[in-house]
């Protein structure tokens, strides 16, 4: 868990190599809006994640481990060009993670879409913030 913090504490979008050694080859990511499976397939989808965005950074505030699994609570802060008028947005999110042989075999992201991404387009995120207000 420790190199894991580490590694997403210290991500670089120019030099995404440190996560190889975290990942199983057969891993599987998940999150709100995707699924991808296999190293090569996370690698991508991380080289596309960066490739879009001018800023992203993870803050982890907390964390709980064992040999077989674990939990990470973050905050990513990003900027993204189209949304926001490129301002730095922060998502609240947390991870579960499970191990095999020493590195993440699945990876579970759970966070509000909606916070992230259609709150910030200029009228969906008006009508996406009223419904909120009224649930």
């Amino acid at each position: 868990m420790a190199q894991f913090i580490r590694t997403y504490s210290q991500l670089d979008q120019q030099d995404l190599s440190s996560l190889e050694a975290l990942y199983h080859p057969a891993v599987v990511f998940e999150d709100p809006a995707h699924r991808v499976e296999g190293w090569p397939a996370l690698h991508d989808y991380f080289q596309r994640l960066f490739q879009n965005v001018t800023h992203c950074e993870f803050r982890i505030h907390q964390s709980m481990a064992d040999d077989a699994q674990g939990y990470v609570v973050w905050t990513m802060v990003f900027a993204h060009p189209k949304l926001n008028r490129g301002q730095h947005r922060e998502v609240q999110g947390c991870s579960h993670l499970t191990f095999q042989d020493n590195q993440v075999i699945h990876h579970r992201d759970y966070f509000d879409l909606g916070e992230m991404l259609y709150e910030a387009i200029p009228l969906l995120g008006r009508v996406v913030k009223s419904i909120k207000a009224g649930l």
